[in-house]
């Protein structure tokens, strides 16, 4: 079986850049980035809001960058799915299709997965106006018409973001009342660029190349019409890809692993978790980069006191 003192799971700029760190501090960890490498941000076309592009990159040739920066310190990149984590005795155990690996530290950086309508037509324009990102995307629909779908407070805090962009946003929401809190609900029904479709459900989303409207459906009478719209951005929640370790880590009620406040650490002894795993806030990849940062020093700093680095 093989071993290794540090072993990352995941590959989007939280695993990456906990491998740079870890690399430049000599732990050499092996990053299980997984068939679908380079998390959220093989999903997005342009890249404006991190520091040091200034004209902007698109999510992977970002995620290129990282990787390239992680290997040439010495970080081992293997573009396989984790299949089994066992956090229950140590060294912890990981299985690969490939094969069995002990690691004395691990770092979780499987990030999260935003939560899709399920629609044929939303999957085919992805980053071609259909987004789940206002902070990622809502710059590039400048001037044009949008629609958020959702009810809660991100669906409210999307909505509101877009106004800074967008000559009108809809709201789309399949129920008669907001699920979002008292004082988020305020804020966007009094935003005169802020409408509501109460009680209504997207069944297609239109266009060919570019989104260019979507087709609503009324949950009461069943009536369908048309909104001519040119981005429309999903806020119906992320599900934080956590599956592997659900039943051997303190998670919060949503799934999300929970970890010492301004600390990577989690609720057991040797394992990190950085990035969007832990974060139901910010979800952005420069706060990933930040905490893969934090978890690559916790990870050095447990080894070393365990006389493990």
């Amino acid at each position: 079986m093989e071993r290794r003192k540090l072993v990352i799971v995941g590959s989007g700029p939280a695993g990456y850049t906990a491998a740079i760190y870890a690399a430049r501090a000599e732990l050499e960890p092996l990053v299980l980035a997984g068939l679908q490498f380079g998390g959220q941000l093989m999903l997005t076309t342009d890249v404006e809001n991190y520091p040091g592009f200034p004209e902007g990159v698109t999510g992977p040739e970002m995620m290129e960058l990282f990787q390239k920066q992680a290997e040439r310190f010495g970080s081992t990149v293997r573009m396989e799915d984790a299949t089994r984590i066992d956090l229950r005795r140590r060294p912890f155990e990981l299985s690969t299709d490939s094969g069995e690996i002990q690691a004395d530290a691990v770092i979780l950086a499987m990030g999260a997965s935003a939560r899709w309508l399920g629609l044929d037509s939303e999957t085919k324009l992805q980053n071609r106006g259909v987004s789940a990102c206002a902070t990622c995307d809502g710059a590039l629909y400048r001037g044009k018409s949008m629609a958020v779908v959702g009810g809660g407070d991100t669906a409210m805090e999307e909505a509101l973001f877009l106004t800074r962009f967008a000559t009108r946003v809809t709201v789309i929401h399949r129920r008669s009342e907001l699920r979002a809190s008292k004082i988020m609900q305020e804020r966007a029904i009094n935003h005169e660029k802020i409408d509501f479709l109460w009680n209504s459900v997207v069944e297609t989303v239109l266009g060919d190349d570019f989104v260019t409207g979507v087709q609503v459906r009324d949950v009461n009478t069943g009536a369908t019409s048309e909104l001519p719209i040119e981005a429309l951005f999903v806020a119906i929640g992320h599900k934080p890809n956590t599956e592997l370790v659900a039943d051997q880590l303190a998670l919060d009620s949503t799934g999300y692993i929970k970890v010492e406040p301004g600390s990577t650490r989690t609720s057991l002894e040797g394992v990190f978790c950085a990035g969007d795993a832990s974060d139901p806030i910010y979800r952005q990849a420069v706060t990933a980069a930040g905490t893969g940062c934090m978890a690559a020093i916790d990870a050095e700093r447990w080894l070393a006191a365990q006389g493990l680095d």
